[in-house]
């Protein structure tokens, strides 16, 4: 899925650097750009865009009025702003409008790709809310996007064996690659992501592929050349899965 998107920025500096940052966004496609938000409003009412980025404080209409503007209209979900601004006190205001994120100038590609990441996690779940059901229930999502360094991957679900917390990061071991990919997110969130009758959380520090596993012996899971712990806090649900897996 591709995001179709515009920059607006009176600050031509500002409006490059959101040029370049989308350009190398995979996911994200530039309709177009624009120092006015006049001009960009007009674009925008005859033309498909899901995401704006765009500065607040700018000539003839502001980046908060034209977001007021959009916010009235029929249909307003599907399209959604991030601010790009030098002004925190227009963060709350700003979330009254509904902004999907507020970056603060100056700010990185590391900074505006995580906002980026949150608007295509927002528009894949309106995606899935929106499409008709089918007779038949739908097969499960078999893969998730991982925040690796500066770009998004795409993971299968049967590759992974277990997660593992490190510092900030997790570490996703997958059977396909020797060395474990290094990810920007928590085990809270990696646990939220993985279904749960796939994987389960047996400690603080790991995640385990529940059809991965090799065997366990007093409370030590095995899988390929890693033995994981299970940890006193989630030994009652392992062993509830334990049971239904030997009987």
């Amino acid at each position: 899925m591709n995001l179709k998107c515009v920059a607006i920025d009176d600050e031509p500096l500002a409006l490059e650097l959101l040029n370049k940052f989308i350009s190398q966004t995979a996911f994200l496609k530039l309709e177009g750009k624009f120092s006015n938000a006049i001009e960009a409003l007009a674009f925008i009412n005859k033309n498909e865009v899901q995401l704006i980025f765009m500065d607040i404080q700018m000539p003839d209409l502001s980046g908060m009025e034209l977001a007021r503007i959009l916010d009235g209209k029929k249909n307003s979900d599907k399209t959604r702003i991030i601010f790009c601004t030098a002004y925190h006190q227009f963060a709350i205001e700003g979330y009254k409008v509904e902004a999907l994120d507020y970056l603060l100038k100056p700010y990185s590609y590391e900074d505006f790709l995580n906002a980026a990441t949150k608007a295509y996690q927002y528009f894949d779940r309106v995606s899935n809310a929106s499409a008709p059901k089918a007779a038949e229930p739908a097969a499960q999502q078999d893969y998730i996007f991982l925040k690796v360094e500066y770009q998004l991957v795409k993971v299968m679900l049967k590759d992974i064996t277990h997660v593992e917390a490190y510092k900030d990061y997790v570490k996703v071991h997958l059977r396909s690659k020797a060395n474990p990919l290094l990810s920007l997110t928590s085990m809270k969130s990696m646990e939220e992501l993985l279904p749960s009758d796939r994987f389960m959380r047996v400690h603080r520090s790991f995640i385990v592929a529940l059809d991965q596993i090799d065997s366990v012996a007093k409370n030590v899971i095995q899988i390929g050349v890693h033995q994981i712990a299970v940890g006193e806090n989630y030994k009652d649900q392992f062993l509830e899965f334990l049971a239904k897996w030997m009987s």
